[in-house]
């Protein structure tokens, strides 16, 4: 990065670090315990930019490389990991498009995603269909300018207060192998296109979860992702690379905020006449902390200067997934463990990372398909 470079990514952090400070960490408890979505810091968030992180100037975005996305992303869940997830599954939208899209589709549709007009995520995930997703029963069949859309989806992000998302169907149900008959469309929301239900969950509160239902949902043959079918599996996968490294630096900034409140509650509360910092069980803990914390963030750039240099990434965003959220979870376990029993009060943040880290295990692909992932791709790299 060029020094002009460096001082706009940290301009950028120094915004963001004020805007966490002021808009969203006196609200965290208030609307985490509501289960409410925080319409007021969404507003905040458009008026910075943050739903345009990554898509390119000439649309309007920030143009933001995937490494300093990663350092938004690691402060905002730091305080709070569903504000991360506003823009998260937005954005693996935006990649599908700037990356796949026709140019007319590019012109039409980034400008409105960078200023958050239209924001949504990715409805991909069914009730028979979530790791598989060639297994999706979603179809979509053409009828003159249109398709036509039946199907549900279950546990979209952003779907509630949202307004778009990618929609992953089946043309071609027929197709072998079965990702040929697989396409995505840019979904707005319309007659047909239902919300059936906002889930509840664990944690990860206040970001809406839903059930989607499609009857008869029309969508315009227009917004056909690249204007031909068959390749929707290969474009939202492409989109997936930058979900797994948004996912990564969640589990980066849930295992710090673990660590810091971790430490600093070791130096100040006292047993034995002394405080608990000094005791070699609780050293050896934050030590462990530590240690995955910076790990973790390692494998996070690693896997945003490869996704920023335009290279087939899903080894390293699937090692940056896998070992930060297993962090941010093991984190969360020890930081509750130092707190005793003021970790298991809801008066202070620690319950909250431990409701939360779990999601990160299974989001954008579970861990265990992330294992799979890397062996593979370990195996194709590397023949013997």
């Amino acid at each position: 990065m060029t020094p002009e470079q460096i001082e706009m990514e940290q301009m950028i952090l120094d915004s963001v670090d004020r805007f966490l400070d002021a808009e969203v960490r006196p609200h965290v408890h208030r609307l985490e315990k509501a289960d409410e979505y925080p319409a007021a810091i969404v507003e905040k968030m458009k008026a910075l930019g943050l739903f345009g992180c990554t898509i390119d100037p000439e649309y309007g975005g920030l143009g933001l490389s995937t490494s300093t996305y990663a350092r938004i992303v690691e402060r905002m869940a730091a305080v709070w990991m569903s504000v991360p997830g506003i823009i998260n599954s937005h954005l693996i939208l935006a990649a599908a498009v700037q990356r796949s899209g026709t140019e007319a589709q590019k012109r039409h549709y980034l400008p409105k995603f960078a200023t958050g007009e239209l924001r949504g995520g990715v409805a991909l995930t069914e009730p028979d269909a979530g790791t598989d997703l060639q297994a999706i029963r979603t179809a979509a069949v053409r009828d003159g300018d249109h398709y036509v859309v039946n199907g549900a989806k279950s546990w979209i992000s952003n779907s509630g207060s949202g307004n778009t998302v990618a929609l992953l169907v089946k043309t071609d149900p027929r197709a072998q192998p079965r990702h040929r008959g697989m396409s995505l469309f840019i979904a707005e929301k319309g007659p047909g296109f239902k919300v059936a239900r906002k889930l509840e969950k664990l944690g990860y509160r206040g970001l809406d979860t839903c059930e989607l239902v499609f009857e008869d949902y029309r969508v315009p043959a227009g917004c056909l992702v690249g204007g031909v079918e068959g390749r929707g599996l290969q474009q939202v996968l492409s989109g997936m690379e930058l979900g797994r490294i948004n996912v990564a630096a969640r589990g980066v900034g849930v295992a710090r905020a673990c660590l810091e409140e971790a430490l600093a509650y070791a130096q100040t509360r006292r047993t034995f006449g002394k405080p608990i910092c000094e005791h070699q069980a609780i050293q050896l803990k934050l030590a462990e902390m530590a240690t995955r914390v910076e790990a973790s963030r390692l494998l996070v750039e690693s896997a945003a200067r490869a996704y920023d240099r335009g290279e087939r990434c899903d080894m390293e965003a699937g090692m940056a997934k896998y070992f930060a959220s297993e962090s941010a979870m093991e984190n969360a376990l020890e930081c509750m463990r130092i707190h005793g029993a003021y970790g298991y009060s809801k008066e202070y943040n620690v319950e909250r990372y431990y409701r939360d880290a779990p999601l990160l295990l299974i989001g954008e692909g579970t861990n265990e398909m992330q294992r799979i992932i890397i062996a593979r791709q370990l195996v194709e790299r590397h023949p013997a």
